[in-house]
């Protein structure tokens, strides 16, 4: 296995290989496209032109969202709080954004070794919009040895263990926990009332 920074070599090396005619197979965790090695291998594939199959899997927001309830059945944003790629001034304007705009908001890197003030940055910019119940779940390792599963609330959030293998989801204005699980409503109830 790889580290984080190691993709680029990863991926020029699965090309060199499949330029000399082998049939490569090219792996991350979760979904190829989801902040995984899709785009970069397309990328760097775009002078060599050799034959690529995407095979989608399933996304690490997915396998948490299942083991929670489902707080995704609305409107929902995925943001990375790692700036090790990305500006923390562009990280904060989606989240900030994502919070005004009522999105339930998941959480890719939340914290690591080094990067231990940016959910708590993260939480502050939220808090602006949502209030301090709104329900949250933090899922670790989903589907992996040392699984765990939290559910708290916007205003504890930060007091809970969190990791890079952490995927933080925070709820909108319409989420509920019912039962320890984290539904949010796309209005069935309301609309069709009647209907049960």
């Amino acid at each position: 296995m790889s580290g984080m920074t190691e993709e680029l070599t990863r991926c020029k090396h699965a090309i060199d290989l499949a330029k000399a005619g082998a049939i490569v197979s090219l792996v991350s965790s979760g979904d190829p496209g989801i902040y995984g090695m899709a785009g970069l291998v397309l990328e760097l594939n775009e002078k060599h032109r050799v034959d690529i199959e995407i095979v989608p899997g399933v996304s690490a927001v997915n396998a948490a969202a299942s083991l929670v309830g489902a707080p995704l059945m609305n409107d929902f944003a995925v943001i990375s709080l790692s700036d090790l790629l990305t500006p923390w001034e562009v990280i904060e304007k989606r989240i900030r954004c994502t919070a005004e705009g009522d999105f339930v908001i998941a959480i890719y890197n939340p914290k690591s070794k080094k990067r231990i003030e940016h959910i708590v940055r993260a939480k502050e910019i939220i808090r602006r919009y949502r209030s301090g119940n709104t329900p949250v779940a933090i899922v670790t390792n989903a589907f992996r040895e040392g699984e765990s599963i939290v559910t708290t609330d916007l205003e504890n959030l930060t007091k809970e263990k969190i990791g890079m293998l952490s995927i933080v989801i925070i709820g909108n204005s319409q989420t509920v926990c019912l039962g320890g699980k984290l539904i949010t409503s796309r209005g069935y109830q309301t609309k069709y009332a009647d209907s049960f």
